[in-house]
């Protein structure tokens, strides 16, 4: 008799690491990790309850001072609200055309980026697979 009181324990046990596993596994499958594949579609990325955003511009002197001028242009006036940083993002954002923000992606891009994406390009033209030494020994002819 123990032993099947024994038996009856285990499938308990293993019913409910069976069921704490699926929940796991439903759990990654939301919440994807790591590299995103070169063909997988990119994800809309939605802020759920995002309502404030910060610009940090203590480091850079000239991003400052630029903010700064703009601000006391519009600001000199005799009659009205005085009007802030957000209001200047508000008008300046529908502005921005499809060249400037392929700009703005080129500039984020790390010099080794900036390398993989040539690497990239080569062999996709020429149709060829070499890795990153061997593109390199090639474009600097060692």
């Amino acid at each position: 008799m123990d032993n099947s009181k024994e038996v009856i324990g285990r499938g308990k046990e293993e019913e409910n690491n069976t069921g704490y596993q699926e929940a796991k596994k439903q759990e990654e499958q939301k919440r994807k990790r790591g590299r995103r594949k070169k063909d997988e579609a990119q994800e809309q990325y939605e802020p759920k309850d995002q309502n404030k955003y910060f610009i940090d511009v203590s480091k850079n002197k000239d991003q400052r001072e630029l903010i700064q001028n703009i601000l006391n242009q519009a600001n000199n006036k005799n009659y009205g609200r005085e009007i802030i940083l957000k209001d200047l993002v508000l008008i300046a954002l529908p502005k921005i055309t499809a060249k400037e923000i392929e700009k703005l992606q080129e500039n984020s891009l790390s010099e080794m980026e900036r390398v993989s994406m040539a690497l990239d390009e080569y062999n996709k033209k020429s149709e060829v697979k070499l890795t990153l030494g061997e593109f390199l020994v090639k474009k600097l002819a060692l």
